[in-house]
């Protein structure tokens, strides 16, 4: 049998595919501390079920393929609050972040495409990527520059002539980096010049922890029709759960194509969207500052057990909720494997993502690690205790 050429290009996701290692970890009663995937432990707010609950109709029928009109217009409210001013016809409801991005991206690439994205990245973007027959051609940064990227001089002589868009994160996933003021106009700057879609994944737009103001892509009024903004209720509501996202744009030809995507997956769960509404309509500024405070928490403490590893590389993340660390390892790779399958300490061991696969460069992030400080503190710093004891016994091999 024979498979599309296209999904045999995609690797599997660093970030899952050591599942197999952590069920012989488990076999042995193990218990596993998951710094690997991003799911919060923050409750979500009660008005989401709450909202669900009260959720009444003889008949639960196909929602509006763009969305439902009260999570369209909360999602208007939500973006006016931050200075954004937007109709419904910028608004395209989607299941999660994920399926924004993959509409995006079959929506603007063709086969031999590319597209600009600092490295290290979300790994998801390869298989978009992919998927719509195109290839990442990767902006280079290093741990020990904090993967700074926004310098015209990285990233023009990237640049070629089958170049359709830049992709970017911020705050960042796996890197926590943000963006300043001065970095995003050399982004928006470098699209408007070279005709180029500039892609804005935004979905941890809340997590910043520098006291420094919310801000989006979608304040450059002069790059109107090159912006794509992806954003999504999973981190922002800790309801990864809740299958919400959106693609925002301001362009209508682009908005115009997407539908046909959009309309052809018939529609987003009716459910999940009143929910999602009553997440923006009713909480307020108190819990995104409840939480970003304790998610700074979490980062202090993990950066303090990171820095008791001697030889780590490390930078402080501004935002997000991800640390990308260089290990004083071989291959994080198989480091990780021994933690799984041969380590323990009391019968604990601890699971991380491995740097190599959040890079398009081969031979990058060999030896770097993504971490997710979403567990409590107490959690955290044992997980970070007992990677410090596992680096010890990896490296003690003969």
């Amino acid at each position: 049998m024979k498979f599309s050429s296209k999904i045999v290009k995609c690797p599997l996701s660093p970030i899952r595919k050591f599942e197999p290692s952590a069920d012989m970890a488990r076999a042995k009663n193990h218990k596993i501390y998951h710094l690997n995937i991003g799911q919060p432990d923050i409750p979500t707010p009660p008005a989401f079920f709450e909202a669900v609950k009260a959720f009444d109709t003889p008949v639960l029928s196909y929602a509006p393929s763009p969305g439902i009109p009260v999570f369209v217009s909360a999602t208007l409210e939500y973006f006016a609050r931050l200075g954004i001013s937007l109709n419904a016809k910028n608004i395209l409801t989607t299941v999660g972040g994920s399926e924004a991005l993959g509409i995006t991206l079959s929506t603007i690439l063709d086969d031999g495409d590319e597209l600009l994205v600092p490295e290290p990245y979300y790994p998801n973007y390869s298989t978009l990527a992919a998927m719509a027959g195109a290839s990442i051609r990767p902006i280079p940064t290093s741990p020990e520059e904090g993967y700074r990227y926004a310098v015209r001089e990285k990233i023009l002589p990237l640049i070629n002539e089958n170049t359709r868009a830049i992709l970017i994160t911020s705050p960042g996933n796996p890197t926590g980096n943000v963006l300043s003021a001065e970095e995003m106009r050399v982004i928006a700057d470098i699209a408007k010049e070279k005709s180029l879609f500039l892609i804005s994944d935004e979905v941890y737009r809340e997590f910043i922890y520098t006291g420094g103001k919310m801000s989006s892509m979608l304040e450059f009024d002069d790059i109107y029709e090159n912006t794509i903004v992806i954003d999504s209720v999973s981190k922002r509501f800790s309801a990864c759960g809740a299958r919400v996202g959106v693609i925002v744009s301001r362009n209508p030809e682009f908005m115009t194509q997407a539908m046909k995507i959009v309309q052809t997956r018939l529609s987003v769960a009716t459910l999940d969207q009143v929910g999602s509404a009553a997440l923006y309509n009713n909480v307020d500024d108190e819990y995104f500052k409840s939480v970003r405070a304790e998610y700074k928490l979490r980062r202090d403490a993990a950066l303090s057990k990171l820095s008791e590893i001697p030889g780590i590389v490390s930078e402080k993340p501004d935002g997000a909720f991800y640390i990308m660390a260089k290990l004083p390892v071989d291959s994080s790779e198989k480091l990780l494997k021994f933690l799984l399958e041969e380590f323990d300490d009391s019968g604990e061991t601890v699971m991380f993502a491995p740097g190599s696969g959040f890079y398009a460069s081969p031979g990058k992030g060999i030896s770097e690690a993504r971490m997710a400080y979403v567990l409590a503190k107490p959690d955290l710093e044992r997980a970070l205790e007992l990677l410090k004891l596992g680096i010890e016994a990896y490296n003690s091999q003969s």
